[in-house]
């Protein structure tokens, strides 16, 4: 049975993984007491003890975490939810679909898993910077829709909260400073040269995801071609009919562990489009599917998977 610490278990992403995992029989959850959460020896010893560890933390505190880990340890595999590590060289970014990734995954105890907004950039850029349809020194741009889990409890509170502000009865655009997270790895994973300008929006849907990279004058049936090739395993998928009459929703493939990947529009003007859960494929899916491939068993196990 493998012994699993989730470090940081009380947030949103931690949560959602000690859910999936709770009903495992292969899985056996290390717990930690309250009183000794914030204990460094205690939580020491139980990432020491554990085969494989979700830090589920700030930055600061994973980076922390993670140097807890004995340097004669060669068993515990550590799984970081947070930026920290996504662009350090000595960790496996957890996109398994990705060329060459997947076994990069299955044989190194630090992987880092993806941001969601970041998921679905690369899902859509990365592909076509490897087939020459964009050029790494492309300016890109790109808005991405989420629910508003992906904040966290305190935005949750704040959306679910009687008498909240009537401005989040709106759509709410931020990293309008132009110095989101996320983008550092996504020029790097993607080996752009240059950041994109990126736009999230939060909206007033709990969870949900849909990223959309447009493209002027390019071959729309080349795309779809490197797409059906490049997607034909793991939880990503192309859908040639991904609209819906017309209208894509965000909230499309909220409680799903899998991503859609389509194209709209016409060799003019193109759309890439990617769907997925900020929760899901954003975060605790992405872990937990990270988590199969070294444990050498399904990817799709205990995850929501309908493709």
């Amino acid at each position: 049975m493998v012994k699993v610490f989730i470090d940081g278990s009380a947030g949103t992403t931690g949560l959602r993984i000690n859910e999936r995992l709770s009903d495992r029989e292969d899985i056996e959850l290390l717990k930690i007491s309250e009183e000794l959460r914030k204990d460094n020896g205690a939580r020491k010893d139980m990432i020491n003890a554990a085969d494989m560890v979700f830090l589920c933390l700030p930055d600061d505190a994973a980076i922390e975490a993670a140097s807890f880990v004995n340097k004669d340890n060669d068993h515990t595999v550590i799984i970081d939810t947070s930026t920290a590590h996504r662009v350090n060289d000595a960790w496996a970014y957890g996109f398994p679909e990705l060329t060459g990734l997947r076994k990069k995954i299955k044989n190194s105890q630090l992987i880092a898993n993806p941001g969601c907004h970041a998921s679905g950039f690369i899902s859509l850029v990365a592909p076509l910077v490897e087939a020459k349809i964009i050029p790494k020194e492309a300016y890109l741009s790109c808005f991405s829709l989420t629910g508003y889990s992906g904040g966290g409890k305190k935005m949750i509170a704040e959306y679910e909260s009687e008498g909240r502000n009537p401005l989040l009865d709106g759509p709410r655009q931020y990293g309008i400073s132009q110095s989101h997270k996320h983008l550092p790895e996504m020029k790097k994973i993607c080996g752009l040269e240059n950041s994109p300008v990126f736009c999230p929006i939060v909206a007033d849907f709990y969870a949900g995801m849909e990223v959309t990279v447009p493209l002027f004058h390019c071959d729309i049936d080349a795309i779809k071609a490197v797409y059906k090739e490049y997607y034909s395993q793991g939880n990503v998928f192309f859908n040639e009919n991904a609209d819906e009459n017309g209208y894509m929703s965000a909230a499309a493939f909220a409680g799903r562990d899998d991503m859609e990947i389509s194209v709209q529009g016409n060799n003019d003007r193109v759309l890439l489009v990617s769907r997925f859960d900020n929760l899901g494929k954003g975060a605790s899916g992405a872990a937990i599917q990270n988590m199969n491939i070294v444990l050498g068993i399904d990817e799709g196990t205990g995850l929501t998977i309908m493709k």
